[in-house]
């Protein structure tokens, strides 16, 4: 398994706690879907950084609060030839919107950076809350099953 995590924002530093959270997040949502041989990048951007890539490949005109990039389709995925790792893809986290989000919902930072990696984890692995009811609900109760067995719930 491979996890690289890359902040590229400055207002906000990413905190030892907030990483660990991530990573925690990557590897708790594969070991729940049984992948164990994998590799994602995450970036840790500010809203204005979101906000270009969400118009660009979204055609969303306002920032967002993460952003998947999967490098699989239907479950098929290439695989890194110096490792033999299945590529899952790219995470784009805006750290100012998870720092305005934890605020809204009343929650920890380290509970908002967990759920919005454990969402975009699940988008990597193929699943889509936009498509269906059905396939939103099985999403959900992914999300929620992970992040109970990281203790990250709701307050």
């Amino acid at each position: 398994m491979k996890i690289v995590i890359r902040s590229r924002q400055r207002e906000y530093k990413l905190s030892r706690r907030e990483r660990l959270i991530i990573r925690k997040s990557i590897m708790k949502t594969a070991e729940f879907e049984g992948i164990a041989d994998f590799e994602v990048n995450v970036n840790v951007v500010d809203d204005r950084h979101i906000h270009y890539l969400n118009k660009r490949c979204r055609g969303i005109n306002r920032p967002t609060d993460v952003l998947s990039f999967p490098l699989g389709e239907d479950g098929v995925y290439d695989k890194n030839p110096e490792t033999g790792n299945i590529m899952l893809g790219d995470i784009v986290l805006s750290l100012q919107t998870a720092v305005r989000q934890a605020f809204e919902y009343n929650h920890s930072l380290t509970r908002e950076c967990g759920f919005l990696t454990v969402h975009s984890m699940l988008h990597l692995l193929g699943y889509d809350h936009v498509a269906s009811s059905a396939e939103r609900a099985i999403m959900q109760a992914k999300e929620k099953a992970i992040l109970q067995n990281m203790k990250l719930n709701r307050k």
